[in-house]
Order: structure tokens, then C-alpha cells, then sequence
């Protein structure tokens, strides 16, 4: 089975995890983005007058990004762990 251009033989685990971890990867992209997008809102309201239009999408953003990247860092986190168990075992 070949998953992200690696290729696993007959280990549905370590396919699932490539997924996984694939879809982390955009979570923290896009979480990040989006706390970008908010800073930059932030920092261009302030230069020209803040207003409820420009505090609700810099709200927004602020939401939608820590509702993707919370639970993406939780997986990195458990991924990495998986990974560093598997070494130890001797099983990469």
C-alpha cells in the first residue's frame, strides 16, 4: 500500500497513520492561516478604524482557526508518538 509516497507492505496501522497525518498537515496549515489572516485584519483595522465588520471576521478567523489547529496538534502529537513507540520496539 503506497500512502503519501510511502509504501507499507500489508501494515494497514502505519497507512491509517500516514492519513492521519496528512490531515494534520492541512489542519495546521490551515489553522495557522487563518491566525495569520486574523492578525493581518487586526493590524489593518487598527491602522484604519476599527468597525463590527472587520471584529467579527478577525473573530471569525480567530475561532475557525483554533477549532483546526487544536485538535491537529493533539494528533501530531499522538503520530510522533506512535512513531517514536514503533522505533523502540524495533519495528520501522
Amino acid at each position: 500500500m503506497t500512502v503519501s509516497g510511502r509504501q507499507y507492505n500489508n501494515d494497514p496501522v502505519r497507512a491509517q497513520r500516514e492519513k492521519v497525518r496528512t490531515w494534520v498537515s492541512y489542519g495546521i496549515r490551515s489553522g495557522t492561516a487563518l491566525f495569520g489572516i486574523a492578525t493581518t485584519l487586526l493590524i489593518m483595522g487598527l491602522l484604519v478604524g476599527l468597525n463590527g465588520v472587520i471584529t467579527g471576521l478577525v473573530l471569525a478567523c480567530i475561532i475557525l482557526g483554533s477549532i483546526a489547529l487544536a485538535p491537529a496538534m493533539v494528533f501530531h502529537y499522538g503520530v510522533k508518538a506512535a512513531d517514536r513507540e514503533d522505533r523502540a520496539a524495533g519495528r520501522s
